[in-house]
C-alpha cells in the first residue's frame, strides 16, 4: 500500500494545497519560504506527536478567531486538516487489512483519511475567554482571541484531532465528490496507527564532534542502530570475558554485524572514504558495554593509524548519518511483528547540507541502495518505504525523473490581490501534470513529446536552478550572462536582493521554455537579439536598418507575433509584455548616436552593436576597442562596425570581459534596460514616492 495523495488546508503558508506523492521518491523544491518544510511539519503534528502553536494555522484564518468572538458563531472558527489517501494493490496482503479496519467501504482500492484538528467545545472557549479578558466598555478585549490561544498551552486544551474516513466517489467528467464519514477517537487513532507510520531526517542534523545536547555523533548514532537492529552480544560471562580481553571479542562482533553496512557505506561516493576505512570498537566499561556503546575511528590501512571521530568532513559524517537513519527507520517498521503500518513514509530534509555535488547527484541512488540492501536481509524484499526529499540542489534534482518534482510555490492568499512581494500562501505544482503544447517551428511541428524531452534534457545538462528562483531572465549567449549582473547593478539595483536564475538559451530555443515556465508561473524576461536577415530568398544575414528586412529569430516571431524587423522596432514597451503569462520580451531598438556635432539613428542588430552604439564616445577615445579603427562619418562607422562584429575574427568573449575591466562607466543598451526595469516592478515592493522619483528610468540611463 502506498500514500498517492495527500491534501492540507490551513496550515501555516498552505492555504488548500494537494500533493500527488511518488511510489518511491517524491522531491520536494522552491524558492526558500515557499512552503516545503511546512509540508513535512503538518505531518509531524498529526503523526509524530507535535503539539499544534497557534501560527500552524494559516495567516488569513486569524480574523476568523476575531470573527467567532464577535458572532458566537462556532462555524467560523478555522481548522486545520491533512487528507491521507492511499493505493491499495487488490492482490496484496494489505487488501484484506483495509477490509478488516474499514469494512463499509466500496472501494478497497482506494481508501483516505483525513485528520483535523478542529475546536471541541466553542461555548466553553467563548466563555474562558471572556472570563480571562473581558471586553471593554469599547467592546473591545485586552487580547485578541488568538493571542489567548497562544497562551499556557490554551490552543491545546480547546482543540484536538478528529478522525473521517474519506471515499471518492467521483465520476469522470464530473465535479469531485468526497463522502466523509466521522470516526471514533480510539478507532481513528487504530485506523491511522494500522495505515501508515512517518519518520523524519530532519534538516538540522548538529552532527558535531562534541557531546552537547544539541550534537548527534555517529559514534551514537551506530550504538543505537545496533541495539535496535543488530544481534546483541550474550550479557553473561562471555561478555564479560570480552571485556576482560581489551575488548577484543566484542569489537570483533561488531565488525561482523556492522560489515554489511560499512560495505555499503564505502560505495556512497564521499573521496574520503577511499583513503580511510571504518571501525568499530568497544571502548567503554562493562556496564556500558554490555548495552552497546561503541567509539566511531577512521583507520588508515597501511598505517593502521586510527583516528577519533572528530578528524573527519561534516560531509562525510552527514552522509552516514543519514544512511544509518534510513537504514534504521526501514528495519524498525520491517520488524514491527505485531500490527505493522502497511506504509512507511520518510522525510529527509536537505540532504546536500555538507555533501560535494557529486555526491549529491548520486544520493537518492545510495539511500535507496541501502534502504533495499536492508529489505533482502530481512527478507521482504518489496516492502520498502516511499521517500519526500526536500532540497534545494539542482544536483539532486537532475538525478531524478522530471515527472517526481513537486514545485513549491508562493503566492497570495486566495482572493486577496497584496502588493508585489507579499505573498502569505503557497501552491503547489506537480510536474507529472505537466504537457507542453504542440507548436510549429519554421514549418516544422513539434510535438509535446519532443518538447518535453528537450526541457528535461536541457534542465540536467545544466545543472539548473530554475526551481529556487524569483524569476528566470533568459538570454542569447555567453556575453549576456557574464555581463547580467553588472548590467543589473547598474539598471536595477533592488533585483540584487531577489533570486534570479540565467539561462542561455539562444535565439531558437526561448520559446521552448514558454509552456514550463507559464505552467510554474515563474515570471521570465527574455533578452534576445533581433537577428536581421535579408528581406527575400535565403536568410543571409544583414544590417538590421534594411527595408523589408525580416528576422530570424524563432522565439521572436513565436513570441512577438512578428516575422518583420520593422514591425518588431514598431513595438511599444506594453506591446513586449504579456501579463497573462507574466513574461516580458527585450531585443535591440533604434539608438541615437552623438558623435561631436554628427548625429545618426542607427540600429543595432545583436547585442555587441548595441553596446558599441550607446556608449560610442568611449569606442572613439580607445576606452574601448573592437580591434578596428573607426571611421570619421557616422554610416561608414555603421558599415565598419556590423562587419566587424559579423566577422570570424571577432571574439565576443574577450570583448565581454574587456568591458568588465573597463575603468569607465558601460552604459547598459535600452532595451536591457526597459526589460530588467520590468522585472525589478514584478519583483519587488513598490518604492515610496520620494525614493521612486530618484530612480532613473531608462531615457536618463542612457544619458548618464
Amino acid at each position: 500500500m502506498k500514500v498517492s495523495r495527500v491534501a492540507i488546508r490551513n496550515f501555516r503558508r498552505l492555504e488548500n494545497v494537494q500533493i500527488d506523492i511518488e511510489e518511491r521518491e517524491s522531491i520536494f523544491v522552491g524558492p526558500n519560504n515557499s512552503g516545503k518544510t511546512s509540508a513535512t511539519a503538518i505531518f509531524r503534528c498529526f503523526l509524530d506527536g507535535r503539539d499544534f502553536k497557534i501560527h500552524d494555522f494559516s495567516v488569513a484564518r486569524m480574523a476568523d478567531f476575531d470573527s467567532f468572538v464577535a458572532t458566537g458563531d462556532a462555524g467560523r472558527l478555522p481548522k486545520i486538516s491533512l487528507d491521507l489517501w492511499f493505493t491499495i494493490d487488490p492482490g496484496s496482503i494489505a487488501f484484506g487489512s483495509v477490509f478488516t479496519l474499514l469494512p463499509e467501504l466500496s472501494d478497497f482500492t482506494r481508501l483516505g483519511i483525513r485528520l483535523s484538528y478542529e475546536i471541541q467545545d466553542a461555548k466553553k472557549l467563548h466563555e474562558q475567554y471572556e472570563a480571562a479578558y473581558p471586553a471593554q466598555e469599547d467592546g473591545t478585549h485586552a487580547k485578541a482571541l488568538s493571542q489567548y490561544l497562544s497562551l499556557d498551552g490554551n490552543l491545546g486544551r480547546h482543540f484536538a484531532v478528529c478522525y473521517f474516513s474519506l471515499e471518492d466517489k467521483s465520476k469522470e467528467g464530473s465535479a469531485s465528490e468526497i463522502v466523509t464519514s466521522e470516526l471514533e477517537l480510539d478507532e481513528g487513532k487504530r485506523l491511522l496507527k494500522h495505515l501508515i507510520r512517518v519518520e523524519f531526517v530532519d534538516a538540522q542534523r548538529n552532527i558535531n564532534d562534541d557531546d552537547s545536547s544539541r550534537s548527534n555523533r555517529l559514534s551514537s548514532a551506530f550504538a543505537a542502530f545496533y541495539r535496535k537492529n543488530l544481534e546483541q552480544a550474550d550479557h553473561a560471562a562471555d561478555a564479560h570475558s570480552v571485556i576482560d580481553a581489551n575488548n577484543k571479542e566484542l569489537t570483533e562482533h561488531y565488525a561482523k554485524q556492522f560489515d554489511p553496512l560499512i560495505k555499503l557505506i564505502k560505495h556512497l561516493g564521499v573521496p574520503s572514504i577511499n583513503d580511510r576505512e571504518l571501525r568499530i570498537i568497544s571502548a567503554l566499561s562493562p556496564e556500558t558495554a554490555l548495552r552497546g556503546s561503541t567509539e566511531l575511528l577512521y583507520v588508515d590501512p597501511s598505517r593502521q593509524h586510527e583516528l577519533p571521530e572528530l578528524y573527519n568532513g561534516l560531509g562525510f559524517k552527514n552522509l552516514i548519518y543519514m544512511a544509518i537513519q534510513a537504514r534504521h527507520f526501514h528495519s524498525q517498521w520491517v520488524m514491527t511483528t505485531e500490527d505493522r503500518p502497511l506504509c512507511l513514509m520518510i522525510f529527509i530534509e536537505e540532504p546536500e547540507v555538507h555533501l560535494h555535488a557529486q555526491v549529491q547527484q548520486t544520493f537518492i541512488s545510495n539511500i535507496w541502495e541501502v534502504i533495499n540492501q536492508s529489505a533482502e536481509e530481512l527478507g521482504e524484499p518489496d516492502l520498502v518505504p516511499q521517500l519526500v526529499v526536500t532540497t534545494h540542489s539542482s544536483h539532486i534534482m537532475e538525478a531524478v525523473a522530471f515527472e517526481k518534482v513537486r514545485y513549491f510555490q508562493r503566492c497570495h492568499i486566495e482572493g486577496e490581490m497584496a502588493a508585489p512581494g507579499i505573498r502569505n500562501a503557497s501552491v503547489v505544482r506537480s510536474l507529472r501534470a505537466f504537457q507542453p503544447e504542440e507548436e510549429a517551428i519554421e514549418g516544422k511541428l513539434i510535438s509535446p513529446s519532443e518538447s518535453l524531452a528537450f526541457l528535461k534534457r536541457y534542465l540536467r545538462l545544466t545543472h539548473c536552478d530554475l526551481f529556487f528562483a524569483d524569476a528566470a531572465i533568459l538570454v542569447e549567449g555567453t556575453v549576456e550572462k557574464l555581463l547580467m549582473p553588472t548590467m543589473i547593478e547598474s539598471t536595477a539595483k533592488r533585483l540584487q536582493t531577489t533570486y534570479l536564475t540565467i539561462l542561455e538559451v539562444g535565439g531558437a530555443y526561448a520559446h521552448r521554455f514558454e509552456d514550463l515556465l507559464s505552467f510554474l508561473h515563474i515570471p521570465y524576461l527574455v533578452i534576445t537579439d533581433i537577428d536581421s536577415v535579408e528581406p527575400t530568398g535565403y536568410p543571409a544575414a544583414c544590417r538590421a536598418d534594411i527595408n523589408g528586412a525580416r528576422t530570424s529569430n524563432a522565439s521572436l516571431k513565436k513570441l512577438c507575433a512578428q516575422t518583420t524587423i520593422a514591425g518588431l522596432i514598431a513595438l511599444a514597451p506594453m506591446d513586449k509584455q504579456h501579463a497573462a503569462k507574466d513574461r516580458c520580451i527585450a531585443f535591440q531598438t533604434d539608438i541615437l548616436v552623438v558623435d561631436g556635432t554628427a548625429k545618426a539613428t542607427l540600429r543595432p542588430r545583436t547585442l555587441e552593436e548595441a553596446i558599441v552604439y550607446e556608449n560610442f564616445g568611449l569606442l572613439r577615445s580607445g576606452t574601448l576597442s573592437i580591434g578596428i579603427d573607426i571611421p570619421v562619418l557616422l554610416q561608414d562607422a555603421y558599415k565598419s562596425v556590423y562587419d566587424r562584429i559579423r566577422s570570424d575574427s571577432f571574439k565576443k568573449t574577450d570583448f565581454a570581459m574587456d568591458i568588465l575591466a573597463c575603468a569607465e562607466e558601460v552604459i547598459v543598451p535600452n532595451y536591457i534596460a526597459e526589460g530588467l526595469l520590468w522585472l525589478e516592478a514584478r519583483l519587488c515592493s513598490p518604492l515610496p514616492p520620494a525614493a521612486a522619483a530618484a530612480v532613473p528610468v531608462a531615457a536618463a540611463i542612457k544619458e548618464a
